[in-house]
């Protein structure tokens, strides 16, 4: 694959890039943490390498278990390659226990496990604060048909479960996660952008300590240590 630095979109955490082939982009992840929708950020050293490595192997795990994605494969510590999408400007998320705004939204105690898993979808828009949308929303504005919206709550479901599993055999509890979905030419949609410890909350499933960004959120200790025994975890089980 030749290298290509020709910028296509410059975003929080990562940028990306043409490559030789049009139908693949290749990813750079950036050593930048961000916090309040980018009212906050900071430049921390080995970020983008630790992320491109879990959300590396995270990819190829779920795809193994049947989730498709874009990712193609990784070619340097803080870089990979990625299929070419049209990025659906939905942010859904899925809610397992209880934390962060839906906890404050609702005044449900952080901690408490749901009785089932909560889907929400946010638009994509640092404009507006990426605010909460519902169905009628993302279909009055063109974002996604009535046909992909139950597609989408559909494999978000699926890549919940998967991922339940993938971190419980590696003693940390999925408390939420983000995730954004593609269409390909074709018009078939697929997972797409990351899975990290920036776009999921992570307890330790002993200890209760978290293991993902709002370490950097709430100002409670230096998040590589912390995302460094994410990747420890995952590459001693699925590497």
């Amino acid at each position: 694959m030749i290298r290509n630095d020709v910028l296509l979109y410059e975003g929080k955490a990562k940028k990306l890039f043409k490559t030789d082939d049009p139908k693949v982009l290749r990813v750079e992840y950036l050593d930048q943490a961000t916090a309040l929708n980018g009212g906050r950020k900071d430049i921390v050293e080995g970020k983008a390498s630790l992320n491109n490595q879990i959300t590396s192997l995270i990819f190829k795990q779920i795809k193994q278990n049947g989730i498709q994605n874009h990712f193609i494969r990784k070619i340097s510590k803080h870089e990979q390659l990625v299929e070419m999408l049209e990025i659906i400007p939905l942010e859904v998320v899925i809610r397992n226990v209880s934390a962060g705004s839906f906890a404050n939204r609702l005044a449900i105690l952080e901690g408490k496990i749901l009785d089932y898993p909560v889907l929400e979808f946010y638009y994509k828009d640092d404009h507006l604060d990426d605010p909460l949308i519902n169905d009628d929303h993302v279909k009055i504005m063109n974002i996604a048909t009535e046909q992909e919206i139950t597609f989408i709550k559909h494999e978000a479901h699926r890549i919940n479960k998967v991922l339940i599993e993938l971190f419980s055999e590696v003693g940390i509890r999925l408390i939420d996660f983000k995730i954004e979905f593609g269409r390909r030419a074709d018009g078939t949609i697929i997972l797409a952008d990351e899975i990290t410890p920036d776009t999921c909350r992570l307890w330790d499933d002993k200890t209760k300590d978290h293991l993902d960004k709002d370490v950097y959120r709430r100002k409670l200790g230096d998040m590589i240590p912390v995302y460094q025994e994410v990747l420890i975890r995952l590459e001693k089980v699925f590497n």
